[in-house]
C-alpha cells in the first residue's frame, strides 16, 4: 500500500498535532467536523486539516484513517467508519490507536474486518509531536506493517508483533504507570494539605523521593487539563487488569480521584486556557478547598 492520504478522526490535542507533523511531512490530512466542537475545528484548522462534509467522503478519499479520540468514543466511531466502508468498498487500513483494552481492540477488529476494511491495533505513548518530534506509535496486529510506512512522514512508529490487543495492552500497562501515579501523587498531596502537612510531606519528599515529587509536582500542574480525558482511559485499564484475574479495585480508585478532579472549577480547563502562573502546591490547595466545601 502507498500511502498519500490520512484521515484523521479526531483533530483534538494530540490528532492536531499528529495531522500537522504529517502534512509537514507533505502528506494530504483530512478529517470529518459534522458534530465536532468549536475548539477541535479551531485546532484542526490551525493544524491545516481539510475538513470533508461526510464520513463516507473521508473514508473513500483516504489510505489510512488514524483513529484518535477519547477511549468512550473509539468503539461507536470505528462502527461509524465500518459503515462508510462498507457503503463506499472503500480500500482502507483502520488504525485504533486511543487507550483502550485489547478485548475492545479485538471486538473493533472484527467490525471492520466484517465490513471490508483491514485493521490495525495501535497505541501512542508520549507527548503530542511538536517542533517536528514525534511520540512513540506501537502497532500490532496482521495489517500493522502498513503501519510502518508513515515512519516517512515524521511519525515514530515501532512494530511489536502480529497479534492484534498487543500494542492496547502495552498502552494499559504504561498509562496505569503514568495516570495512576499522577492520580496517587495529587491524592496523598491533598490528604496532606488536609492534615496541615504539606511543607513536612514535600520536604521528606525532596531529601528521598525527588524524582516521584519533581515528576508528580509537573503532573499535579496540568492535571485539571486532562482529568476528564483520564476517567474513561482508566476504566479500560481496569478492564485490562479484571480480563488478566487482577481486581478492578485500584484502578477504579484512580477513575473516581480524576472524575472528582473534572468535577471541580479547575477541571473545565483546557490547554489553551489553562492558568500556568498557578503552581503544583497552588493546584493541590484548591482541589483540597473544594474538597473540603463538598464535605460539608
Amino acid at each position: 500500500m502507498s500511502i498519500h492520504t490520512v484521515g484523521i478522526m479526531s483533530p483534538g490535542d494530540m490528532g492536531h498535532a499528529v495531522g500537522q507533523l504529517l502534512r509537514e511531512h507533505e502528506l494530504q490530512v483530512a478529517t470529518c467536523l459534522a458534530g465536532r466542537s468549536e475548539r477541535t475545528r479551531a485546532l484542526s484548522e490551525k493544524a491545516g486539516i481539510q475538513d470533508l462534509p461526510s464520513m463516507e467522503e473521508l473514508v473513500s478519499g483516504s489510505d489510512v484513517i488514524l483513529s484518535i479520540t477519547v477511549p468512550e468514543a473509539a468503539l461507536a466511531l470505528c462502527k461509524q467508519v465500518a459503515d462508510a466502508v462498507q457503503a463506499t468498498k472503500a480500500d482502507l487500513l483502520y488504525v485504533e490507536l486511543n487507550a483502550v483494552a485489547p478485548k475492545k481492540a479485538l471486538q473493533m477488529e472484527s467490525i471492520m474486518t466484517a465490513a471490508g476494511g483491514r485493521f490495525s491495533d495501535g497505541s501512542i505513548i508520549g507527548a503530542p509531536p511538536k517542533n517536528g518530534s514525534s511520540p512513540r506509535f506501537y502497532a500490532s496486529g496482521p495489517h500493522s506493517a502498513e503501519v510502518e510506512e508513515l515512519k516517512e512522514f515524521g511519525l515514530d512508529v515501532r512494530l511489536i508483533g502480529p497479534e492484534t490487543g498487543r500494542a492496547s495492552g502495552l498502552k494499559m500497562a504504561y498509562g496505569a504507570l503514568t495516570k495512576g501515579s499522577a492520580a496517587l501523587y495529587v491524592q496523598l498531596m491533598m490528604a496532606a494539605e488536609l492534615m496541615g502537612l504539606t511543607v513536612e510531606i514535600s520536604e521528606e519528599f525532596e531529601a528521598n523521593q525527588p524524582a516521584f515529587h519533581r515528576s508528580g509536582s509537573n503532573s499535579a500542574r496540568r492535571v485539571p487539563t486532562t482529568a476528564r480525558r483520564y476517567v474513561s482511559e482508566m476504566e479500560e485499564i481496569k478492564d485490562t487488569f479484571v480480563d488478566l484475574g487482577l481486581g478492578p479495585d485500584l484502578f477504579q480508585g484512580v477513575g473516581d480521584m480524576y472524575r472528582f478532579i473534572g468535577d471541580t472549577p479547575l477541571g473545565a480547563e483546557t490547554p489553551e486556557n489553562h492558568d500556568d502562573s498557578r503552581t503544583a502546591e497552588e493546584t493541590i490547595r484548591t482541589l483540597a478547598d473544594y474538597l473540603k466545601r463538598g464535605a460539608r
